[in-house]
C-alpha cells in the first residue's frame, strides 16, 4: 500500500479522536526521532472534557504514540486499544 504524503503544516491544529468517536484534543505537534526521521509521538492539546489523568502528559499537552494513528483526514483518528495500553505501561 502507497502511504500518502502529507505536509506537516496541514495537520496543525488537526482534531484527534479515537476510533470510537470520542474527541480526544487538537494536534498540536508532532515529535520527531532525530536518529531515524521516524514520528513517534502526537502532542495534544486535550479536549476540555476529556480525563486526562491516565494518559502521558507533557505540561498542558498529552502524548499519544504516532503508531495508534489509524487514519488522518479531516480529523486524525488513533487507536484506542493503543492509547489504552499505553495507560497500562
Amino acid at each position: 500500500m502507497k502511504m500518502e504524503k502529507i505536509s506537516a503544516r496541514k495537520l496543525d491544529e488537526k482534531p484527534v479522536m479515537d476510533s470510537e468517536g470520542s474527541e480526544m484534543g487538537v494536534l498540536h505537534n508532532v515529535v520527531v526521532d532525530a536518529g531515524t526521521g521516524m514520528l513517534t509521538e502526537l502532542v495534544v492539546k486535550p479536549a476540555t472534557e476529556l480525563d486526562t489523568s491516565r494518559l502521558r502528559k507533557e505540561g498542558n499537552y498529552i502524548l499519544m504514540p504516532f503508531d495508534a494513528v489509524k487514519a488522518i483526514g479531516d480529523v486524525i483518528v488513533v487507536d484506542s486499544e493503543k492509547i489504552r495500553m499505553q495507560v497500562r505501561a
